[in-house]
Formats: structure tokens, sequence, C-alpha cells
């Protein structure tokens, strides 16, 4: 067995960042930026109001000052003349500031009797100036997983389309004669395939694009029927079938398809039949079978992989550090993720750890991380957790 941090090392040698695609603006939120982009204009493009009010020179303003109205400026349709001294033009929020003007009377502070206006200024001009958001030129850097907000940002700078990662691609194969799909009437030696669905879930949002293949029963043909459907994937993963069970026909079959193994077994709870290598243009993963097992390798190891491949940062999410709310027994020889559950109180591990239970991980929001031979631990020590 290795440790997880060297089964981590080398999984990510095994893949690379993917080429880049374009796509409209519209439909890059949620992917990754690939290539540093330009603003095109600068943001306002002129010196707009921030308020309704009426604009007028700077030089001239003060209390009681009196002001002729010669015209109006609204968003979209700016003054345009020039505002000469003693004259003001009313202005609404965006409208261009006038040339001659260089301060904005908001309304509240004007009395207006016809075209003339007296004023009550306050201290400040208004004006929202040229650039003063961003400028023409002005980069956005790559590589950036874009938000709502970034794509509003590059909206207004006129970028109509995105360099953006192209998606993994993932194929995920269930094996085993056990399993049936949601929906399905299992007999009574079956069970509902969920680690496939819970993977293509953490895949999809990670940026990837996870399709579940039919279930592969245990048999060479079968095995090879499902590997031929996963051709094009970038990455390959198997749940269940890895380990050295007579029925178990993960590892050959796959080394009879051209599989080059990097390695087999991992020093962790839970998930040590881990597998993994490249296959032909792919990177394959085997996961165990056990439900919470093939999640807690997706989030440990999977996650890092798509992360890679997208050109982001392989480090997060990074582990943090919490108070133990409940004292924890010495582990054993394998590194242990633990569900957890994390609250003002600290991390506490929930009793029963056993890697089949799922409503044990739909409640925890933490792996609580233990290490190799880790001692007793007793509360309000500080122990390390993954947030899930």
């Amino acid at each position: 067995m290795i440790s997880v941090n060297d089964a981590r090392t080398q999984l990510l040698a095994l893949v690379r960042q993917l080429e880049a695609e374009t796509v409209p603006l519209a439909d890059a939120a949620g992917r990754v930026l690939a290539q540093d982009v330009v603003a095109r204009r600068d943001q306002p493009p002129f010196s707009a109001s921030a308020m309704d009010g009426y604009a007028v020179n700077a030089a001239e303003v003060e209390r009681h000052a009196m002001f002729k109205v010669i015209g109006e400026a609204a968003a979209g349709h700016g003054f345009q003349g020039r505002v000469g001294a003693g004259q003001a033009v009313r202005i609404f929020t965006g409208a261009p500031v006038p040339d001659g003007a260089s301060f904005v009377v908001i309304q509240e502070d004007v009395s207006r009797t016809g075209d003339l206006i007296t004023i009550e200024p306050g201290a400040n001009s208004n004006i929202r100036p040229r650039g003063g958001d961003f400028l023409a030129g002005q980069t956005v850097s790559s590589p950036r997983l874009l938000t709502a907000a970034d794509i509003a940002l590059l909206a207004a700078m006129n970028i109509p389309s995105v360099p953006v990662t192209r998606r993994p691609e993932v194929a995920l194969i269930s094996t085993g004669d056990e399993l049936v799909m949601p929906g399905d009437t299992p007999e009574a030696d079956q069970i509902i395939v969920s680690n496939t669905f819970g993977l293509k879930a953490m895949l999809d949002g990670l940026g990837a694009r996870a399709r579940i293949l039919p279930i592969a029963r245990d048999t060479r043909s079968a095995l090879r029927t499902a590997f031929e459907l996963a051709e094009g994937a970038d990455l390959v993963v198997t749940i269940g079938g890895a380990s050295v069970g007579d029925h178990d026909l993960v590892a050959d079959v796959a080394a009879d398809l051209g599989l080059q193994r990097s390695f087999y077994k991992v020093a962790m709870r839970p998930g040590k039949p881990l597998m993994a290598g490249r296959m032909n243009a792919a990177v394959m993963v085997g996961l165990p079978g056990n439900p919470v097992s093939a999640m807690v390798c997706g989030q440990v190891f999977l996650a890092p992989m798509i992360r890679a491949m997208l050109g982001l940062s392989t480090t997060e999410p990074e582990f943090q550090t919490a108070r133990l709310a409940k004292a924890l027994p010495a582990n054993g020889p394998r590194e242990h993720y633990m569900r957890a559950q994390l609250d003002a109180e600290g991390v506490q591990a929930f009793d029963n750890q056993d890697s089949s239970l799922l409503t044990v991980l739909a409640k925890a929001n933490a792996l609580l991380v233990r290490p190799p031979h880790d001692p007793a631990r007793s509360v309000g020590e500080m122990v390390r957790y993954l947030p899930i």
C-alpha cells in the first residue's frame, strides 16, 4: 500500500490541463477562464452622474447660488451643448456629465422656480469619473472559475465570448451483479446503485461532464463492453470490482485493454482498494464499491484531478483545523477520513464509521482526518478536517 499523499501525487501526474474552447459569455458561468482577457472599453465610458440632480460648474458651487436651467441629460440621451457660467443642466443618474460641468447638485438640495434653481449643496460632487471602475486594456487573469459577478464584469468589458478550459469528460462505470438502477425492481439479493449518482453530482459540480454508463455485470465481456462505451472520456472511473475476490475482474480486464497501472491499494480508511493508471488516451481510476468509500475517494482524489484538468490549483479545498468536540481513540495504521459534523463547538466524528452508511455521509459536513497511528485525542485538541 502507498500513502494518501503518494497516491494523490501519482494521480495528478497522470492528468494534464485540457485544451481551451470559446463559448458565448451567456454560457460561461461556472467555467474556468483559460486565457487572460482584456477590457475593450473604459467603464464608465464617460464621466457620469451618480444621482438625479443638476449639473453645474464646481467653481460656482456655493450656498444660495442661483443657476438657469438650459437643458436636460438622461441615461442614453446626453446634453449636446456646453454648460456656461451661471447655467445648469437637469441630469439623471447614469447620464453623461455635460461639457463645462464638474459638479452635480442632488435634487433634494435644489429649489426650482421655472428655469431658475437655488442650491444648498453638499460636499460630494456626485460624479462617477470615466474609467473609475476599469480602463480599456485592463486584464482579467486566468485561470479563474467564472462566477456570476465575473460574467457581469466581462459583459461590461464588452467581451461577448470567452476562452474557457474544456470540461473533462468522465465515464462512470458501476460493476456488479448485485446492482440495479434507481427505479428498477431489485431481486432479493440485489441493491440499488447509489455511488455512481453521487459521484456524478460531485464531478459535475466540480466542472466536469460525467456520464453514467450501464451497469457492468461480473463477466469479462460485460466489462469490455463498458470500457468500449467509455471511449472518448478523459477519465474513466470504475466503482467496485477492483478488489481481489473471484468476481473482481476490473484489474484483469483493464490490463487486457492496455492499462498501465500506476498503483493499487492506498493506506487509508475508507478506500483501501484504489487502483489507477493510464489506459490508452484516458486516465483510469478504480474506486472501491462501498458507497462511502467511493464518495470519500472522490473528495480526496478525483476532485484534485478534475481541478488539474481545468487548470486550477490542486491544493483546494485545503485542510483546515478545528477543536475536537468529542474524544477519539487511537487510530490504526491507515490514514482515516472520518465522517464528522462541524459546528460552533468544534468538529465531532460520528460514532458509526461503517463505509456502507450513506445516512451518516449525508449528515456529515466534514471529513475528520486522522494520520496513521495517531494517538488518542482529547476534547479541545486541534485536529485537521476537510470540508465537504
